[in-house]
Formats: C-alpha cells, structure tokens, sequence
C-alpha cells in the first residue's frame, strides 16, 4: 500500500514537469523542493541571453576586417574568466563537424547528446549531475548564423540553413 501511494504522488508531481517538456526522477527533490535548480536554470538562460547578445554586438560594430579580435575569441576569453573566477563555466561548442579549433569539438557525453538534440530542432538540453559532493545544471543552447559577417573567419557557414545550428553554448553551473 505505501508503495502504491509513494509511486501515486510521484506520478502527480511529475505529470505536470512531462507536460512542460521538462524531466523529473521519482526519490529526486520535489519541484518545490528544488527551487535551486530553478534558480539554475533561470541564470543560464539569462547568461545565454548576454553571451549571445555580446558575440552580435561586438561582431556588428567592431569586427571590420580578418585582422580584427574575432567575437567569439572575446567570448572564450570571457568565458574563461568566469570560470577562474569561479562564477561557472561556459564552452563554446562546435556543431557543423568541422571545429576551427580541435578544443571546441564536443569532449563528453553529454556535450554529444546536446549537440545532437540541438541539431535535431531542441532549443535546450540539460542534465543534472553530482560532482565533487555538489550538485551542477549541466545545459546546451544552439547558436545559429545570425550575421553574414560571421563567415568572415568561417567559411563553411555559408552553407548553413536559416536557424540550423553550427555551434551551442555548454554551460556548467552549481545548483544552490
């Protein structure tokens, strides 16, 4: 009997998450348990929303010619000074097969997973996981072709079709 009302309230608490599109593991926190993963969520999306913004911004009015710092070389720069900093992390991923740098290919399941899912028409793939004791979002979001001043250094987007991602963001951020 307790069995049948335990898995009962687990399948109340997650109808709603499955609705949404969102994943909830029966003995996990509770939704209103985990308003820290929430929190998570809410920053990466408003950090996606910077970054992404920042990379138009400086590509738009100081990108001119192959001499100039491209954006997305400010952005890593940016994004390892978080990172020292102790904020999170952020990794700029490839997505087209074909990585400027070795470094920005995907490095672990989940960045292959995201990249796949994103590539599929996602606009976000997430998981939860425990490192070191604590618990991290781990979340992918596309980034698409936005400017035709970004096939400038990469010459392979031009092939890309309108919204279809050639790269996402890798965000790692610690759930409090």
């Amino acid at each position: 009997m307790l069995y049948r009302l335990r898995w009962l309230l687990c399948f109340a608490a997650m109808t709603p998450l499955v609705i949404a599109g969102l994943s909830y593991q029966c003995g996990a926190a509770s939704p209103a348990e985990d308003a820290g993963l929430e929190r998570a969520r809410q920053t990466t999306r408003m950090l996606d929303d910077l970054y992404k913004t920042a990379v138009v911004l400086i590509t738009q009015h100081y990108v001119e010619a192959d001499s100039d710092l491209p954006a997305g070389s400010a952005a890593i720069a940016l994004f390892d000074a978080m990172k020292q900093k102790g904020w999170h992390e952020v990794r700029l991923l490839d997505a087209t097969g074909q990585p400027i740098e070795e470094k920005n290919a995907p490095q672990d399941e989940f960045e292959s997973a995201a990249v796949r899912e994103l590539l599929a028409g996602k606009s976000w793939h997430e998981e939860v996981i425990t490192r070191d004791g604590n618990r991290y979002l781990r979340a992918a979001t596309p980034i698409p072709v936005v400017l035709a001043k970004c096939t400038m250094c990469h010459d392979h987007y031009k092939e890309a079709k309108p919204n279809q991602p050639i790269g996402a963001l890798s965000y790692t951020l610690r759930i409090e």
